[in-house]
C-alpha cells in the first residue's frame, strides 16, 4: 500500500487477525493429537473394495429409501430454520461403490441459504459409510461459499462411517476425512433415549456426540430412532434444536 496510515492500520488490523488463526491453528493440532491418541496411531486409510457393498441402505438407525424426505425445523439466531432432507433415486459412483444421492436443503426465514448434495453406501455388513459431499451456501441466487466440500479419491479424502452396523456404547470413529476440510468424528453415548419431536415420541435411541478438529468448540448430541433415522440434533452450549417435523414418501 502506498499510502503510509493506511498501510499501518492495515497492519494494526492484522496483527489480533493473525493471533486468532495462531490459538485457531493450536487449538486443531490438540484436537487432531486427542482424536488420534483414542483412534490409534495407524494411518487413517480405510480399505474400500465395491464388491463389499449393496444396493440398499436399511441400517436400523440410518435407513435411507429413495423417495423419502425428512423435514425439521429450528430456531437459530438467524430466524427460523428449516430443513429437507431428501434421499433421492440418483447415484454416483465413488471410488467403485454405487452411492445413494441425499439432497440437502437449509431455509432461514423461507430464504434458501444451503443446498448440499451427500453420498452414502452401506456395506454388507451393515455399516453406512459416508463418501462425500457437494455444499453450497447461498446469499440469494449466488452462491457464495462451497466450503465443506469433498470427494472421497480426491485430492487425499477418505470416506468414514457415518453410522455403524452394531453401534456400542463408547464407540468413537471417524465420518468422513478430508484434512483442513471434513473431519467429523462420532461418538456414541447411548443406545436408550427417550426422545419427543413434533413428529412424535421415540424410544430406544441412539444418542451420539459428534465433534471436529476444525471447530474444536462446537460439539453437537444426535438422536437416531429405531426404524426412523434421525430425530434430533440439539446444541449444548446454545440449547438451539433441530426437530424431525414430518416425514413424507413418494
Amino acid at each position: 500500500m502506498a499510502d503510509a496510515d493506511t498501510r499501518e492500520d492495515c497492519e494494526e488490523q492484522a496483527l489480533p487477525e493473525l493471533k486468532d488463526a495462531l490459538e485457531t491453528c493450536s487449538a486443531q493440532f490438540d484436537a487432531r493429537q486427542a482424536a488420534c491418541g483414542r483412534l490409534g496411531p495407524a494411518p487413517y486409510d480405510p480399505v474400500i473394495n465395491p464388491s463389499n457393498f449393496v444396493s440398499t441402505i436399511d441400517n436400523t438407525y440410518f435407513p435411507l429409501k429413495p423417495g423419502t424426505t425428512f423435514f425439521y425445523e429450528g430456531k437459530t439466531e438467524e430466524g427460523v430454520e428449516t430443513n429437507s432432507v431428501a434421499v433421492t433415486h440418483n447415484t454416483k459412483v465413488i471410488l467403485g461403490v454405487t452411492c445413494v444421492e441425499v439432497r440437502d436443503k437449509v431455509f432461514v426465514d423461507g430464504q434458501l441459504t444451503e443446498d448440499t448434495r451427500d453420498w452414502f453406501a452401506q456395506d454388507i455388513h451393515g455399516n453406512v459409510w459416508y463418501f462425500g459431499e457437494n455444499s453450497r451456501e447461498l446469499e440469494g441466487p449466488l452462491t457464495v461459499s462451497i466450503e465443506g466440500s469433498w470427494i472421497a479419491g480426491e485430492d487425499g479424502a477418505k470416506p468414514g462411517i457415518i453410522m455403524k452396523a452394531h453401534p456400542a456404547v463408547g464407540d468413537f470413529y471417524r465420518q468422513e476425512f478430508s484434512l483442513g476440510t471434513a473431519e467429523d468424528l462420532g461418538e456414541v453415548l447411548s443406545l436408550n433415549r427417550s426422545v419427543t419431536v413434533p413428529a412424535g415420541s421415540f424410544a430406544h435411541c441412539l444418542e451420539t456426540k459428534d465433534t471436529s478438529p476444525l471447530e474444536p468448540d462446537v460439539v453437537e448430541k444426535k438422536f437416531y430412532a429405531p426404524n426412523v433415522g434421525f430425530v434430533l440434533e440439539t446444541d449444548p452450549e446454545t440449547g438451539e434444536r433441530s426437530e424431525l417435523v414430518r416425514i413424507t414418501t413418494e
